[in-house]
C-alpha cells in the first residue's frame, strides 16, 4: 500500500473495523487525522503531481507497519515482536482498553519521528512547526487519559472523559484541521499561519499544554520506553527538527492575557514571551 494513499487509510481502517470484540471502537481520533493528512495529499506518492510529503508517509508507515505486524503475530504468524511498539499493539490487542491504545500508537508515532528526523528537516519552516503540534497534542492527550492531574491540574477530572479515544471528542485535540491549513505545502509565511490558528486551538496549546511540556515528554519518555524523546525540547520549547536560533517563532501565537488566564485556571503559570503581532481576527476588526 506504500504508493496507495486511499489504500494507506482503508489499512488503517481494516485494523479497527474488521476487528472482533471491542478494538472496533477505537479508530476514532487516527482515522480522523489520516483523512486531514490525505486531504492535504502528504500521504501521495513521491512520484505524483504534486508529490506527497516523505516525512508524514514514512511516520504513517511506521504506524501501519508495527499495527499489522501486531495483527499478524496475534493471528498466530511465526517470530517475535521486531520493535517495542510492536509489542505496545500486541498487548492492546490482548485487552482493547483506551490507555493501552495510546502507549501503543504514540510508541509507534514516536517511534517515527526519532526514525525519520533527517526527512522532516527537509521539510518546510511551518511544516516542521506543525509536525511538533501534532507530536505534543498526541502526548498530550495520552496524559489527559492515565496522568490528568499531569495534564489538567485542577481539572483532572475531565481528562478520562475528554480524551477516551473510543469516543468522539478526542479529535478534539487530534485532529489539527482546525488549526492549519489543509494545502500542502503551506503557501502563507509562517507568522500568518500560526496567528490565524483557531482561537480555541491556541487556548489549548498555548493555556494549557506549553506550560506543561517539560513534564509532559518526561512522562510520556518512561511511559513509551523511549528515553530520546525529552531531547525534542529546548528548554521548555518544541525542537523536534527545529533550530535554537529559530525559537522565538513558537511565541508567535502566544497572543493574549487570556492565554496566561487560563494555564492559572489548571494550576500552572505561562512562561513564554508574549507575542507583538495580532491574531488575524483582531486584525480584521480594527
Amino acid at each position: 500500500m506504500r504508493d496507495e494513499a486511499a489504500g494507506r487509510y482503508a489499512l488503517a481502517q481494516e485494523f479497527y473495523r474488521l476487528a472482533t470484540g471491542p478494538r472496533h471502537q477505537y479508530g476514532n481520533a487516527e482515522l480522523s487525522f489520516m483523512r486531514w493528512s490525505l486531504a492535504r495529499g502528504v500521504l501521495a506518492p513521491e512520484t505524483s503531481d504534486p508529490p506527497g510529503s516523505p516525512w508524514w508517509r514514512a511516520v504513517n508507515e511506521r504506524l501501519l507497519r508495527d499495527k499489522t505486524e501486531a495483527h499478524l503475530l496475534s493471528a498466530g504468524a511465526t517470530g517475535t515482536a521486531g520493535a517495542r511498539s510492536v509489542e505496545f499493539w500486541l498487548d492492546f490487542i490482548r485487552t482493547p482498553e483506551p490507555g493501552r491504545w495510546y502507549r501503543a500508537h504514540n510508541a509507534s508515532i514516536v517511534a517515527g519521528y526519532l526514525q525519520h528526523e533527517s526527512l522532516a528537516a527537509a521539510e518546510s519552516q511551518v511544516e516542521r512547526f506543525m509536525m511538533n503540534v501534532a507530536l505534543l497534542r498526541v502526548l498530550f492527550t495520552h496524559a489527559m487519559l492515565v496522568r490528568p492531574r499531569l495534564a489538567l491540574g485542577r481539572l483532572a477530572a475531565l481528562g478520562p472523559v475528554m480524551a477516551d479515544p473510543r469516543h468522539r471528542t478526542v479529535k478534539m485535540y487530534l485532529d489539527l484541521g482546525r488549526s492549519f491549513p489543509i494545502e500542502y505545502p503551506v503557501s502563507t509565511p509562517i507568522e500568518e499561519t500560526l496567528l490565524d490558528e483557531h482561537a480555541l486551538a491556541r487556548m489549548l496549546d498555548y493555556g494549557v499544554i506549553a506550560p506543561r511540556l517539560p513534564a509532559l515528554y518526561e512522562f510520556s519518555a518512561a511511559s513509551l520506553d523511549q528515553p530520546r524523546l525529552t531531547d525534542l525540547l529546548d528548554d521548555g520549547v518544541p525542537a523536534y527538527a527545529w533550530p535554537h536560533a529559530d525559537r522565538p517563532i513558537w511565541y508567535i501565537g502566544n497572543t493574549g492575557p487570556h492565554l496566561a488566564a487560563i494555564a492559572r485556571a489548571t494550576g500552572v503559570r505561562l512562561l513564554w514571551e508574549r507575542s507583538p503581532l495580532t491574531p488575524a481576527h483582531r486584525r480584521r476588526h480594527r
